[in-house]
């Protein structure tokens, strides 16, 4: 990292500020392009406007119904379908995984997904993006938390944050990626500018966050494995345990307080919607 901090210091002192700012950007949006197997990226001030923008191009193309998982979802999903007076269906999860048959029932509709439910379980999103065209929704994929992994690369629409307790943590920004021309032409009238070197060093270091929080969401799971664990099995980062008595709630606190770990008390829909604790790995810095 203190390379690549001398290097951007070097070049912003030769080069004209609005010269660094667009090779700054072009950098990030050639590392993005490669994650999100996208041409077109746009930035944004924020996740939620990432959200927003994505919802406004659904409601300009003739969408009516807007499909969201149950739970694992983001807090701002429901209010901006609400806010762009758009129907919202909550699709049943097995704990934010949605079954791909029920999409069946939910033709010419859009899917708004958080591919990595409550950044604790990753969702194959193959099956998902097959049916989707299948039944001619489209698919608008949250990857704030996936990406960085194959199935950010899945869906119409990819969106995706730079805040707070992100893999790409830049404390602002977002962007939304696709291959469409009508989108991007669509899309484009909500750019705006970030701090593209910040996020050119996240970016950069992406693997190793990721590795960062891998590392310790094994190390969880492994010291509580004797606990109820929410897709246990499922690459994730943070780590959501069901508990089933006030003891057992106790015990789990008591192991996030001793480690360091900063939690969440269930039922949340942005987590699940029963009694656990859900562990929270990404908040934490390497």
């Amino acid at each position: 990292m203190r390379n690549t901090n001398f290097n951007l210091n070097l070049v912003q002192k030769l080069i004209k500020k609005q010269d660094f700012v667009l090779i700054m950007e072009n950098a990030c949006t050639d590392i993005l392009r490669v994650l999100t197997d996208r041409k077109h990226i746009v930035f944004v001030s924020r996740g939620n406007s990432a959200i927003l923008s994505v919802l406004k191009l659904v409601k300009h193309l003739g969408y009516t119904d807007v499909l969201m998982q149950d739970q694992g979802g983001w807090i701002t999903y429901p209010q901006f379908i609400e806010k762009l007076k758009l129907t919202e269906i909550r699709l049943k999860t097995n704990h934010g995984f949605i079954d791909v048959a029920d999409l069946k029932n939910h033709k010419k509709s859009v899917l708004l997904i958080n591919s990595m439910s409550g950044y604790f379980a990753l969702q194959s999103m193959n099956p998902v993006f097959e049916e989707c065209k299948k039944n001619n929704v489209l698919l608008i994929n949250d990857v704030a938390g996936s990406i960085g992994t194959e199935e950010a690369k899945i869906g119409d629409v990819i969106i995706g944050s730079f805040g707070k307790w992100k893999p790409l943590n830049v404390e602002e920004g977002g962007f939304l990626a696709t291959d469409n021309d009508e989108h991007y032409k669509f899309l484009k009238d909500f750019e705006v500018e970030i701090d593209f070197a910040k996020l050119l060093i996240k970016l950069e270091n992406l693997k190793d966050k990721l590795a960062f929080f891998i590392d310790h969401n094994k190390k969880i799971k492994a010291d509580l494995s004797d606990y109820n664990i929410v897709h246990k099995k499922e690459h994730g980062f943070n780590v959501v345990v069901k508990y089933s008595s006030d003891q057992e709630k106790e015990n789990l606190i008591k192991y996030c307080q001793q480690n360091g770990y900063e939690f969440v008390e269930c039922p949340k829909y942005i987590r699940i919607l029963e009694d656990a604790i859900s562990i929270e790995v990404k908040r934490l810095d390497n």
